[in-house]
This record gives C-alpha cells, structure tokens and sequence, in this order.
C-alpha cells in the first residue's frame, strides 16, 4: 500500500503500543515461531523467542513508524546501555530509507533472522508505555503532507541526527532522543504531523544542548591546558 493511501475504511483504530502488544501476542500464540527461532540454552517454554522477519511479516503500510518505535523503546529508558546503540544502526538504517524514499523496510537477511524474547521485550512495552502511552491519547491524523511519501524522505533525514545520538555511548545521549523519535514514530503510524514535528524538535533541541556543552567542555579543557603550559 502506499505511503500516502489513507487508512482504510472499517479497519479498527489501534495506537501503535497495542498494535505492537497485538503483535506480540499474535507471535507468542503462534505455532513454530520459537521452534524457528535460533535457538539458546537459555531458551524454555515459558521464554518464547521470535524473529524481526516474523514482527515484518505481520506490519501494514505503517512498518517504518512500527519499527522505529519498536527500536526506540528499550532507548527511552534511563540508565540502559549497550542495548540503545544495539538498535541504533538498524534505526539509522530505516532513516535513510525513509530519506530515500523508499515504500517499503528493507532489512539484512542476518537482522532479519534475529530472535528476541517475547517476553522480554512485552516488559520493555509496558515499562515505555508511561512515556509514550499518554501520547496516543491525543494523536490524530493531522497535517498530512508531512507524513506522506514526500513528507516521509524529509522526516527519515531528519530522524538520522537523534539517531545517530543514540549511536553514542555516553551518558544522556539515548533517552531523550530515544522519546524523540519515538513520538516521531507515534506520529508516522497515527499519520499525525504534530506528533512528527514534537518528536523531531525534543531530539534536536536535546542533541544541539548536548553538542553546546560538549563544545563548551572541550573549551574549558583547552584554556585549562594551556594555562598549565
């Protein structure tokens, strides 16, 4: 379906957590998907794993909004690392994607095999909703034009800057832009372009503070050394 077709008429409206949390569910029920999972020692009945293609195979027209937010969710909790600059390339990935206008996600055949825990990351979902849960409230499709096909290509662009944010592994790097672009997300799925533009302004506004004190620090520690010369 194309980027810019409406949503159909008659299809039940879903935020975009219990669109995912439908996902989810539909996997976990779903006969075969751990048994064609890699599997681990860790791996049990009671820890169910599927792969990115099976979550691919089940997205409608709003995959690139469903998997930036899929990504963007383990980034928007504090004091997480390692697993925010996991997700960053794949996010960089979509974003240049979307920046080149592309209709459809295109993944690696190595991610698109990648496992994760079902249950796993239905904890990170309910643990995230608190943060982007509120936002579906008010999310309606609204200034069109920035979530259609042209609209899209300037938003991935766009989204490359707090993604490559997160790519840092410093401290205060992934959980602002991680709610950034996750509100970016919620708006590309609700075809919201206030949603859109809230989310691409809370990432950069976060990443022009962090460069400014960055700068600001490289400063200072240059006139200190050179006072000591």
């Amino acid at each position: 379906m194309s980027p810019d077709a409406p949503t159909q008429p008659g299809r039940p409206v879903r935020g975009a957590t219990q669109f995912l949390r439908d996902i989810l569910r539909e996997l976990e029920a779903a006969p075969g998907v751990s048994a064609d999972a890699p599997a681990t020692d860790e791996d049990s009945d009671d820890d169910p794993k599927a792969r990115l293609g099976d979550v691919l195979d089940r997205l409608d027209e709003r995959a690139f909004g469903l998997l930036l937010l899929l990504l963007a969710l383990p980034c928007t909790l504090p004091f997480v690392y390692l697993l925010p600059q996991l997700v960053a390339l794949p996010m960089l990935a979509l974003a240049g994607q979307m920046a080149v206008g592309r209709k459809h996600p295109w993944l690696p055949a190595r991610l698109h095999e990648r496992s994760f825990s079902l249950r796993s990351f239905q904890n990170v979902l309910h643990r995230s909703e608190k943060y982007v849960g509120w936002v579906e409230r008010f999310a309606r499709p609204r200034l069109s034009p920035i979530t259609g096909h042209h609209g899209s290509r300037l938003v991935g662009a766009l989204l490359l800057v707090p993604a490559a944010s997160i790519l840092v592994p410093l401290p205060g790097t992934n959980t602002i832009p991680g709610i950034g672009v996750a509100i970016a997300s919620l708006g590309v799925i609700e075809r919201d372009g206030v949603l859109v533009i809230l989310g691409l302004v809370i990432g950069f506004v976060w990443v022009a503070l962090l460069a400014t004190l960055g700068l600001e620090a490289a400063s200072l520690i240059k006139d200190w050394l050179a006072a000591r010369v």
